[in-house]
This record gives C-alpha cells, sequence and structure tokens, in this order.
C-alpha cells in the first residue's frame, strides 16, 4: 500500500495552493495599479485566475471523488478530527471565496482586458458593490488564515512530529 498521494492529486493540491497566494496577494494590490489599462489588466489577471480556481477546485473534488489516491487517515483522535474539520472548511471557504468573487465581478461589471465589459449586475448601486467587496475579501483573509494553519500544521508534523504527513503531499515521492 502507497504511502503517497498520486501525482495528479499532488499537482492539484499545489496548483491550489500557488492560486490562493496568488489570488490573495493580487487582490491586495490591485488599488495600487494607476487607473486605466494597467489596472484594468491586473483586475482582469485576478478575474482569470479566480476562475482558473474554481474549475481546479471543482476538478479537484471530482477526482478525489472517483479516481484520486485514498490514503488512511495520518492520525487518530482529536488530531484526526482536526485534520478533516480543516480540509472541509478550507473547501468551504475556498468555494466561498470564488463564488463571492465571482459575484463581485458580475455586480461591478468588470472590464476585462479592455477586449469587453460584463453587465452590472445593478448599476449605481454603490453599496451593494462594496458589500460583495467586502465579503470577497474578507473570506480571502480568511482562507489565506485557515490555509496559513494547515501549511503550519504540515511544517510541524515534518519537523516537530517527525512523521510522514508533509511527504505524502511532496512532489517527486514515488506513488
Amino acid at each position: 500500500m502507497t504511502n503517497v498521494y498520486d501525482k495528479k492529486t499532488i499537482a492539484l493540491h499545489w496548483l491550489s495552493a500557488l492560486l490562493i497566494i496568488g489570488l490573495w496577494c493580487a487582490g491586495q494590490s490591485i488599488d495600487w495599479f494607476p487607473k486605466g489599462t494597467p489596472r484594468v489588466w491586473i483586475r482582469s489577471l485576478h478575474i482569470l485566475f479566480g476562475t482558473l480556481l474554481a474549475i481546479t477546485i471543482v476538478y479537484r473534488l471530482w477526482w478525489r471523488a472517483t479516481a484520486g489516491t485514498k490514503l488512511p487517515p495520518a492520525a487518530t483522535g482529536w488530531q484526526q478530527t482536526v485534520a478533516k474539520s480543516t480540509h472541509h472548511v478550507l473547501y468551504l471557504v475556498i468555494i466561498s471565496t470564488v463564488l463571492l468573487g465571482l459575484f463581485n465581478t458580475w455586480v461591478r461589471g468588470d472590464n476585462l482586458f479592455d477586449l469587453f465589459r460584463l453587465p452590472e449586475f445593478d448599476p449605481g448601486n454603490k453599496d451593494l458593490r462594496q458589500e460583495v467587496e467586502d465579503l470577497h475579501g474578507l473570506a480571502a483573509n480568511i482562507l489565506l488564515a485557515i490555509a496559513a494553519f494547515h501549511a503550519a500544521a504540515g511544517l510541524a508534523h515534518h519537523f516537530i512530529l517527525k512523521d510522514s504527513v508533509l511527504s505524502r503531499m511532496l512532489p517527486g515521492k514515488k506513488s
């Protein structure tokens, strides 16, 4: 029996992590760009990569449910409960953040790469725009905090507990 995830599961995990970190950084810096084309492009890239994250998460959940390597729990008792709960909350917050981002794009009526503009949901409703943008930002911050906890737990397993939990998800391991 293998004790590492398959290559596709590992790739989807790390792609998700990179997209989440990159999207959070882009989201924090959009307003640093001057209005006009530079800001339109960074916002458009944020939307494009957010859409890629949505596709990745849907595919990842499908892969996990149908074909991905199933490993036995790495821990028991309260550690297993915390690990499983954290994974479920991570998926829930990722999906919530992506959906809020897509709704934010619709509410704003964003200009995508100066090629076309999405129609606004409720033109002139600045309160709705601000509320959805704030909720999306809050969800993204919560997601980053939970992901940091998840990463810290993996590092603690590796460096403090000295078990194989982290190595199960590292690229380059034989599955």
